[in-house]
């Protein structure tokens, strides 16, 4: 089983910053892809953000590209999202996810808690 924590959500003004944390426990030797989804209130569906293998390969959402930066402390089993320049548009809970590979993310990855990141001013 794996468990995963999150933090670093909050409350930021547009053209803002903020960094997500996600710390990996448990049976992280089945973990080669992490990385993060949103669900906007209101919406059905999560999408994803970003996402990075244990190799440093790297997904991004296009509306994303250039703002977030994805990485990973393999040592630490932890992955970070930094978001730069947010748009009241990135407002949504921010989910980590956890899986065996990128693809399998949305199927049958695991799942964190979720944190709320509202950018607002």
């Amino acid at each position: 089983q794996v468990q995963l924590v999150e933090s670093g959500g909050g409350l930021v003004q547009p053209g803002g910053s903020l960094r997500l944390s996600c710390a990996a426990s448990g049976s992280i030797f089945m973990i080669n892809a992490m990385g993060w989804y949103r669900q906007a209130q209101g919406g059905n569906k999560r999408e994803l953000v970003a996402a990075i293998t244990s190799g440093g390969s790297t997904n991004y959402a296009d509306s994303v590209k250039g703002r977030f930066t994805i990485s990973r402390d393999n040592a630490k089993n932890t992955v970070y999202l930094q978001m730069n320049s947010l748009k009241p548009e990135d407002t949504a809970v921010y989910f980590c996810n956890a899986a065996p590979d990128i693809a399998m993310m949305e199927f049958i990855g695991i799942w964190g808690q979720g944190t709320q990141v509202t950018v607002s001013s």
